[in-house]
């Protein structure tokens, strides 16, 4: 199993702030896929270029392996001002 995270405007979005996965994907583009398929919104919140993605809380942009236990959080872009 694996959770996933959804924090500031993507919570709000999808209307959810985590998800725990029983299926388990191989790697972050099979779960991008995965949660895709969950409607217009889900597409946009995963794949948008500019989404920050934790692996175990730290950040990385890459395509990386998941393990069961995991925790994936998806991030807006950060502003600031």
């Amino acid at each position: 199993m694996i959770k996933v995270l959804f924090f500031a405007s993507y919570r709000e979005k999808l209307g959810v702030d985590s998800l725990e996965l029983d299926q388990m994907p191989a790697n972050l583009s099979a779960l991008r896929e995965l949660l895709s398929a969950k409607g217009a919104d889900w597409q946009e919140v995963v794949n948008d270029a500019r989404t920050l993605v934790a692996l175990n809380q730290s950040m990385t942009r890459k395509d990386f392996e998941l393990s069961d236990g995991d925790e994936v959080a998806f991030f807006p872009p950060v502003t600031g001002g």
